[in-house]
This record gives structure tokens, C-alpha cells and sequence, in this order.
């Protein structure tokens, strides 16, 4: 695989229609004009493009970040579309990717957008994440989570992870740099779900919270307003509505974050 066509370089400065388009955001004076240019300069690394995905990559590309890659070997199937609401009926049968990035064109030309119609095998993917500036867990499975987390903690990479099923959702942010828990700490504290949405059901609306909720913690990582929640576990029960927010700390058998080598 080639890395290389990833290293896109954007103008530091935006244009004045691109300043008003974004005025919203500039006005606000814990973002301002300096926020919405740093997301314009920022290269993110959408790794799923199911229900979580879609959400988070209209949010982050109508929101102004600069450059996403959109990495997903599947296709669009009617089944997805009651929850995955980037895609329409037209779209049944094409890779996901492209389906996402032509729908993506049409809501922000201005976003510089790559796809990989692939699953990435550990050597692609840590060097794929060494050219981003966050990542986004946006998969539906434990032991991508898992491969995902130790790229991220290797190379240095903030990493927002996110889950949802049946009426359940979760989110974490992990950053190396300030040595917080990564995923491999949650995998060791809270027993995490390996259940599919096919054998378990999922809200459509769930996805969308969670996925929404990921792209808001993605600005918050690249811009540093507010106070990120990094090492915290976020779940939201959709059948109360309501959140609860629990501290990871470091495991000390996590032999990701812990400086082991071996495998989780």
C-alpha cells in the first residue's frame, strides 16, 4: 500500500469565503479564527464507515477538517441504510468508501477526502496512522478496536474510540502525550461486547449520537477547547437517556500503554 498519497499539504490560511462560510464556529472565542484554520490543516483517519462513521465523517467534513481518509472494505446494503444516513437506496451494492466520499464532495468540496477499500493488516495500518493527526475508531468489532488502539499508542496518535449496540454506546479518547489509558486498559476493566449488530440489534439513532458525540471530541482533540475527557469511559443508555462517565486508570497488565511489546 501506498502511504505517500496521504501527505496532502493544506494552505495555512482560509479564504475569505471559507471565512464566512465557517463564521459560526469563528465567532465562538474558545475556537476563533485560529481553531477553524487548525482543522483545516488537520488530517483525520476514519478506520469504519457503518453507522458511527457516517455520522462522524458529515460532522467533521461540514465542520471544516481539512483532509479525512476513509478506510472500509465493505459494500452498501439496504439493512444499513435505516441507521448508516450518509447513504441512500442508490448506493445498495457500491464499496462504502465511494459511496462516502462522493456523498461526502457534495456536502464540503473544500474537504480534501481519500479512500481504502481494504481491511489493514498491522504494518498498513501503523504506518497509515503515522500520517494522520487523530484517529477514529469507528468499527464494530473488539479485535479491530484492539489492533487499532496499539498503532495509535505506538506511533503516538490520538485515538477517539467509539461502539454502539442494541441501545447502548460508549466513547473513549486515549492520548499518548499526555499518558492517559488507552483501549487496552477499558478491555482489561469492562467487559466489552462481542456481539454483532446483526445478532443483537442496534437504535438507528444510537449510532448517530455516538458517531455525532465522536466528531465533537475529534474538534475538541485538534483544537484544544474546553476540557477534553481523555481516559474517561462514556456510556449512554438509550433506554433512559442518560450517561455515565468513569475514570480508566493505566492497567498494569495493559501491555500497550505499559511499554510491553507483546501482544494485548
Amino acid at each position: 500500500m501506498t502511504i505517500n498519497k496521504f501527505a496532502v499539504t493544506m494552505p495555512d490560511t482560509l479564504t475569505h469565503a471559507q471565512v464566512m462560510r465557517y463564521n459560526r464556529h469563528i465567532v465562538l472565542p474558545q475556537f476563533d479564527l485560529s481553531g477553524q484554520e487548525t482543522l483545516y490543516r488537520s488530517k483525520v483517519l476514519i478506520i469504519g464507515l457503518g453507522g458511527l462513521g457516517t455520522a462522524l465523517s458529515q460532522s467533521l467534513c461540514a465542520s471544516g477538517v481539512g483532509s479525512l481518509t476513509l478506510v472500509d472494505n465493505d459494500t452498501v446494503d439496504a439493512h444499513n441504510l435505516p441507521r448508516q444516513l450518509l447513504y441512500t437506496s442508490q448506493h445498495c451494492g457500491m464499496k462504502k468508501v465511494e459511496a462516502a466520499k462522493a456523498q461526502l464532495n457534495v456536502i464540503n468540496p473544500d474537504c480534501h477526502i481519500e479512500i481504502l477499500d481494504v481491511r489493514l493488516v498491522d504494518e498498513a495500518m501503523s504506518a497509515l496512522v503515522a500520517t494522520h493527526d487523530v484517529v477514529v475508531d469507528c468499527t464494530d468489532n473488539l479485535e479491530s478496536r484492539i489492533q487499532i488502539n496499539k498503532a495509535c499508542w505506538e506511533g503516538g496518535k490520538p485515538l477517539v474510540s467509539g461502539a454502539a449496540i442494541r441501545f447502548e454506546g460508549q466513547l473513549f479518547v486515549s492520548v499518548p502525550a499526555k499518558q492517559t489509558s488507552c483501549y487496552g486498559c477499558v478491555a482489561h476493566v469492562f467487559q466489552m461486547p462481542e456481539l454483532s449488530c446483526t445478532e443483537a440489534g442496534i437504535l438507528s439513532p444510537v449510532v448517530s449520537i455516538i458517531g455525532v458525540a465522536q466528531a465533537h471530541l475529534v474538534l475538541q482533540t485538534l483544537t484544544d477547547f474546553g476540557t477534553l475527557p481523555a481516559g474517561q469511559l462514556q456510556l449512554f443508555d438509550g433506554l433512559t437517556f442518560q450517561w455515565q462517565n468513569f475514570t480508566v486508570p493505566r492497567h498494569p497488565n495493559c501491555t500497550v500503554c505499559q511499554g510491553s511489546t507483546s501482544a494485548l
